[in-house]
């Protein structure tokens, strides 16, 4: 089959919490204020270590768009979907972003998890008390 190419990526890291596989890079969230259908979201410039799946036309509660489902790597865990088009112009600035499941997400920096489950990914903006200084 070959080996497997994944990327790490350095600093705060959002990891697929089912294999710790690094996703993408806490410099290129743009919002946490998205959902999905599993409950929050959050909408990322980049992300890393992905495949992406066929496009598909999705009506969504902003509207219709293209999409296509993003599935990790390393596991092939459903970790979220990327923008392809926007059929509303007031949506069109998602298009080419992507979007990641908050529940399918472990945030790590520098090596390290966060220190529980339930401090993963907090809604703040500010940094967990439990990173190491």
């Amino acid at each position: 089959m070959g080996r497997l190419y994944v990327e790490s990526l350095e600093g705060r890291v959002y990891s697929c919490k089912h294999c710790g596989c690094h996703l993408a890079s806490a410099t290129d969230l743009v919002s946490k204020s998205f959902h999905s259908r599993n409950g929050k979201a959050y909408l990322y410039n980049s992300v890393a270590n992905v495949s992406v799946g066929p496009k598909e036309d999705r009506l969504m509660t902003t509207g219709l768009h293209t999409v296509a489902d993003l599935n990790c790597r390393k596991c092939l865990h459903l970790v979220g979907w990327k923008y392809e088009a926007a059929f509303d112009k007031g949506q069109q600035y998602k298009v080419g972003k992507y979007i990641l499941e908050r529940q399918m997400l472990m945030d790590t920096y520098e090596g390290y998890s966060s220190c529980s489950q339930d401090l993963r990914l907090e809604d703040s903006d500010t940094e967990d008390t439990c990173w190491p200084s």
